[in-house]
């Protein structure tokens, strides 16, 4: 990837770009993404495919309480930490990227968006973008692509986007990507992806912010990778919150969440061995014990791991148990 020769300056406002004649000697990222809020939770997210190494190194930007941003085509970076900077100090999508835009010298090679706390979105579409280059902004949503194969791209995008109202923001988010590729995409292939959320709300600690951030730098079919990563994802917030339900001491909670955890990953031993204990921390040794012996059958490091858990109070079982369980 080029390297990145535009940079925020510190002492300004103004985005501060060298430019050719012919046109900015920035990293690429022709692609598609979405933009989008989730109106019922507030939840704000990124979503993006494109025929270029590490889109999520670039494309993405968000935080929490604030906004989101997706810079692309001739990529300025700055478009991410500076659009949200304005976003945070109270000015919306539209006046955030207007000011940017007007102060870019490279702008009509840029495509870009915004979307604020509040659901505005708005978008740019330079007039230099590599055609089909085109983008759609509606309520709590924008999306924008070039690059792209045909003029499909961005309302097959839009009809997915609507028509997945009831699911979760992220899985909605990846059905309006892969809708895009379905209509035929980057008209150079398809190489990675990424997928941002973040929270209604302004957090305290910056771990805190992103809810999911997951990327595919390289891979054959990086929407197909990104939809399983997601459902990992998801399979280790249940692991969470069983775990949360345990240092509450409810175990029954536990076993619920873990079990979930287990339904979405089931190949996943560790997912199955603190369901294990769980259940064995309920005194429910007789179920426990099958459940362990399928763990150590597959990988005896397991059975070792169980020894290690009474000392650090994970295990709360009586000597005679656990001889049960690793024998």
């Amino acid at each position: 990837m080029k390297k990145i020769i535009f940079f925020l300056v510190l002492s300004g406002m103004t985005l501060n770009t060298s430019v050719s004649q012919n046109r900015p000697s920035d990293p690429f990222a022709h692609t598609f993404s979405i933009v989008a809020r989730d109106s019922i939770t507030g939840e704000m997210a990124v979503g993006v495919q494109s025929h270029w190494f590490s889109v999520g190194a670039l494309v993405p930007w968000g935080k929490s309480g604030v906004g989101v941003v997706a810079t692309q085509s001739f990529v300025n970076p700055a478009y991410g930490p500076k659009g949200l900077e304005l976003m945070e100090k109270g000015k919306s999508s539209t006046v955030a990227l207007k000011d940017l835009v007007s102060k870019d010298e490279g702008k009509e090679f840029r495509q870009v968006a915004f979307l604020d706390a509040s659901g505005r979105a708005a978008a740019f579409t330079g007039e230099k973008c590599v055609e089909s280059a085109m983008h759609h902004v509606g309520d709590n949503f924008s999306v924008q692509a070039n690059m792209m194969l045909n003029d499909d791209v961005i309302p097959a995008m839009k009809k997915a986007f609507a028509e997945n109202s009831k699911l979760p923001l992220a899985e909605r988010v990846v059905e309006a990507l892969k809708a895009a590729q379905d209509a035929g995409g980057d008209i150079r292939g398809k190489q990675s992806a990424a997928l941002i959320v973040v929270g209604p709300n302004k957090v305290e600690n910056s771990w805190e912010d992103k809810k999911i951030d997951l990327r595919v730098d390289d891979h054959p079919d990086p929407l197909v990778e990104l939809e399983r990563l997601l459902k990992v994802a998801r399979a280790y917030e249940f692991m969470n919150k069983g775990d949360l339900a345990m240092e509450a001491g409810d175990v029954n909670d536990a076993l619920l969440q873990y079990g979930k955890a287990e339904n979405l990953f089931p190949e996943n031993l560790e997912m199955k061995f603190w369901k294990a204990v769980a259940l064995a921390n309920s005194k429910r040794i007789n179920e426990a014990i099958p459940v362990f012996k399928s763990i150590f059958a597959e990988d005896e490091n397991w059975r070792k791991m169980t020894l290690r858990l009474p000392a650090s109070g994970l295990l709360d079982v009586t000597e005679e148990e656990l001889n049960r369980i690793v024998k």
